[in-house]
């Protein structure tokens, strides 16, 4: 038997890779092109009320992410959680909500984890050759290249109650766009002629203010939990940018306009 001499293996290889991609591609296409069906549609409308106010122009867009999502991501119950559709759907709207006008996406998520409720991890710090355990109680967590975690009595409080300025599944994902840099600082990959300095100067005045409220006891528009850093400011400044988008929009205006270059969205005008 003669073996294949090493550039046919070599071209078939690549053949081989490009035909893979090529299909990969054309499902991707496949599934943005997908609406959900009619039962889906009113999952959605139900657990994630803010779908309502969606610009219809932008409601196809949304249903073909929340299938790619549903194709890409694995969702695993934990703590004896079995995952519903209907759970998976809540989750799914409310992470392509951050997507549905912008080309960046979770290339690299895969994995969705789910708590039934609030969940603890345990964090070793170092002192010296001494290991510390703590212990943490989170209602989410993401990490850079996944997977999410989630508390899913919080996922679908968020969904449900649009308007009080907390949203872990959004705050999450808002982690994994931060992230998509390489890096989970506040910075995320900007629009196509966005300005980095307008960006800088709007999210570094916006946080200073932020931080001198917090830290003096007075009343935020942004949740608190903004105030221990960047990222942290980036993730709820998002989710005040839904949630409570007029006085986002009265309060920091230079922010809510970076948010809204960066996403293509302005859920201020949503009726």
């Amino acid at each position: 038997m003669t073996l294949l001499p090493l550039a046919l293996v070599v071209l078939l290889a690549a053949l081989l890779w490009w035909y893979r991609r090529w299909k990969q591609q054309q499902n991707r296409a496949r599934l943005l092109a997908t609406p959900l069906t009619e039962q889906q549609r009113a999952v959605t409308m139900r657990l994630v009320p803010i779908l309502r106010r969606l610009p219809a122009s932008l409601r196809p867009a949304l249903e073909g992410r929340i299938n790619l999502f549903l194709d890409q991501v694995t969702f695993h119950g934990n703590n004896g959680l079995e995952v519903s559709e209907e759970m998976k759907l809540s989750i799914a709207a409310q992470a392509c909500l951050l997507v549905v006008n912008s080309p960046a996406w979770y290339e690299t998520l895969r994995t969705v984890l789910v708590y039934p409720s609030a969940f603890q991890t345990h964090r070793g710090n170092h002192d010296g050759f001494v290991v510390h355990e703590n212990r943490h109680t989170l209602l989410g967590e993401s990490w850079a290249r996944g997977p999410v975690v989630l508390s899913w009595a919080d996922a679908l409080h968020g969904g449900l109650d649009d308007s009080d300025g907390h949203n872990v599944v959004i705050h999450e994902f808002a982690h994994q766009l931060d992230a998509l840099t390489g890096h989970t600082d506040g910075i995320p990959i900007l629009r196509k002629g966005q300005a980095y300095a307008g960006w800088e100067a709007a999210m570094l005045d916006a946080f200073n203010v932020h931080l001198e409220r917090v830290q003096s006891g007075r009343e935020t528009l942004i949740d608190p939990y903004g105030a221990t850093g960047h990222e942290e400011f980036f993730a709820e400044a998002i989710v005040t940018f839904f949630e409570k988008p007029q006085a986002l929009r009265e309060q920091e205006p230079a922010l809510y306009d970076q948010l809204s270059e960066l996403l293509a969205l302005d859920p201020a005008r949503w009726t």
